[in-house]
């Protein structure tokens, strides 16, 4: 097994259905469950997109997140997917996807080979419809933050994501003021939860059969 060949892997888990909201809520809060059963309104909603970036990491399959900046908004501070709203002169949500990713973390959407879309997630406080685009680069990226945007880009390993000691359950202070107790992937000491957690829940489902390591260690 090397990069290339789990990368043929995620391919052909494409062809069967995907693990869908079943596999997302198994890192939801119970109120989240509540929100979107209730909340969602298909004809209102924001369209958006984000990226699951994959490549070579360490000896194995690298993913890349962000934290937020600080700002006025229900997401501030949080660990997300880089990427962000459907705009007019986008020809779809994957080049929406591309095009945030190039704004936050400096990635050419031109070296992204893109595999495929998982399922769409509503998110209620900011009634975003959020639709997860999965690629992968065969090289290990130099990403470069966003100043205005991105606080710290956060770089993890899939076999960290698959680790189920890596799920905890933590109290997360919100915007509005309340605490809700969530559950989170902890990862090097960064805590993943909400909309973040529920895409890479479904991702984690898609990809547990494949093996993550291969015999080359100076690869990626």
């Amino acid at each position: 097994m090397n990069f290339l060949s789990f990368i043929r892997k995620v391919e052909e888990k494409f062809r069967d259905p995907l693990p869908g909201f079943p596999a997302q809520i198994k890192m939801s809060s119970l109120a989240r469950i509540h929100q979107l059963m209730n909340l969602f309104q298909a004809n209102n909603v924001i369209q958006s997109s984000v990226l699951l970036l994959l490549f070579p990491f360490k000896g194995e399959v690298g993913l890349v997140l962000t934290l937020r900046k600080e700002y006025e908004g229900v997401h501030s501070g949080q660990i997300s997917l880089p990427g962000g709203k459907f705009e007019e002169d986008d020809d779809s949500l994957i080049y929406t996807a591309l095009r945030e990713a190039q704004e936050e973390i400096g990635i050419d959407p031109k070296r992204v080979q893109v595999l495929g879309q998982l399922t769409s997630l509503y998110i209620p406080p900011s009634n975003f419809l959020v639709t997860p685009v999965l690629g992968f680069v065969p090289f290990k990226p130099e990403f470069i933050a966003d100043p205005h945007e991105v606080a710290k880009i956060i770089e993890i390993r899939i076999s960290d994501l698959l680790d189920d000691q890596r799920i905890q359950h933590k109290k997360i202070k919100l915007k509005v003021g309340l605490s809700l107790k969530v559950p989170c992937f902890e990862i090097d000491g960064n805590v993943i939860w909400g909309a973040t957690a529920m895409i890479l829940g479904e991702f984690k489902e898609m990809i547990k059969t494949i093996p993550v390591f291969w015999s080359n260690p100076n690869e990626g």
